[in-house]
């Protein structure tokens, strides 16, 4: 099953739909071939539901869209950036535990 909540952001409409957000947004660079990539894909999606409403929850490849991850010195993968008010609020980088995630995306929407 899809999860709708989980948008794919690319260069051409990162801004858009990142930097204009009006809800606080989470976006996990990755690639396919990267291993911690994929093993915090599934606590990626699960964020998307939790917080359905609340953040938008973006995938953004970086193999596909170099742009982006070189803007914003992503040296590593995987890097999540939560973005509020189109600037970055936080970063996370590498494969961390959910509770880490959720503990600093409550923290953003205190």
């Amino acid at each position: 099953m899809a999860n709708t909540n989980l948008l794919h952001v690319t260069d051409a409409d990162f801004n858009k739909t990142v930097l204009e957000s009006k809800l606080p947004v989470l976006v996990d660079f990755w690639a396919e071939w990267c291993g911690p990539c994929r093993m915090i894909a599934p606590i990626v999606e699960e964020l998307a539901r939790d917080y359905a409403g609340k953040v938008v929850v973006a995938k953004m490849d970086t193999d596909a869209n170099p742009q982006t991850p070189v803007k914003y010195g992503i040296m590593g993968i995987p890097t999540l950036i939560i973005f509020k008010d189109g600037r970055e609020a936080d970063r996370i980088v590498g494969a961390v535990p959910k509770a880490m995630i959720t503990r600093k995306l409550d923290a953003i929407l205190k």
